[in-house]
Parts: C-alpha cells; structure tokens; sequence
C-alpha cells in the first residue's frame, strides 16, 4: 500500500476523519506497517505501552487474565484502534490482543498518537467515543461470561 493510499485509508477511520490532510501524511509516514498471522500477538497483557495501532484487514481479539484462564472482553476489525489507552494512562498493557485471522495493521508510535489527539480536538471527541464504546462493550462481555459461568 502506497503512503497515499495508507492517508486515505486513514481518512475512512472516525478517529482521524476530521484531521488536516497534511497531518493524516504524518501519522502514517511516522506509523509502521505490521502483519500478523492467527494466534500472534499484537500486544500482551504487561507490556509497556509505547504504541497503539490501527486494524487495516483482519480481526482481533481482546481478553484479559483470570484465576481460570483468559477471558475474551472484546473483538476487532477493520479501522479499530488498539491499545489506545493504555499510551494515555502510561500503565502496562492491561490485556492482550490477539490477531484471529491474518491482521495487517499500522502501529503509531505512542508521541506521534498522543501529539495527533492533542492537536485535534476532533480526534480528541472520537476517542472518548471509543472508550467509551470499549468500556460497555467490556461490560456487557463480563456480564455475559459471568452468566454462563454459573
């Protein structure tokens, strides 16, 4: 995929739709392109954040730890973000995220990320949406689990 190509790709994605154009160039001249096969992954649980990354094909697969194994909180595709929150908190990982099939995806070096949102307030909206959106989605997957854990 060609710069070009990756800057309109990111221009599909709501996080960055209402960013400069000149600005999407730089996330994605300052990104690196990943692939990932089924069963990798992209980050673990413990890791230090230094980055967060954006779905480009495939899904993913989000769990965290339990005294009975893993527990799947959540599935990603196609231009969702990963581990986003972890670069804002600078906290380790706080689950690990697994590519369910091929995953092509763009990592963004946690400053260029954070300097991104910092100067967009729309980006800045679009994320809160997105963690919000992660925070019921965890929710309603822990509810679930623990329903069919009894």
């Amino acid at each position: 995929m060609s710069l070009d190509q990756e800057v309109e790709m990111m221009r599909q994605i709501p996080l960055f739709s209402g960013i400069a154009p000149a600005m999407r160039k730089l996330l994605c001249f300052g990104s690196e392109r990943l692939t990932y096969d089924p069963g990798q992954a992209l980050v673990k649980v413990g890791d230090m954040a230094d980055a967060a990354y954006i779905i480009i094909e495939g899904s993913a697969e989000v769990s965290v730890p339990s005294p009975h194994g893993p527990v799947i909180v959540n599935t990603l595709g196609k231009h969702e973000v990963i581990g986003e929150i972890a670069i804002f908190v600078d906290l380790p990982r706080t689950a690990t995220v697994t590519a369910m099939t091929k995953v092509e995806a763009l990592r963004i070096p946690k400053d260029l990320f954070i300097n991104v949102v910092r100067q967009n307030p729309d980006a800045a909206i679009e994320l809160i949406k997105v963690f919000a959106m992660r925070l019921v989605n965890t929710t309603q997957q822990l509810i679930k689990n623990r329903a069919g854990a009894k």
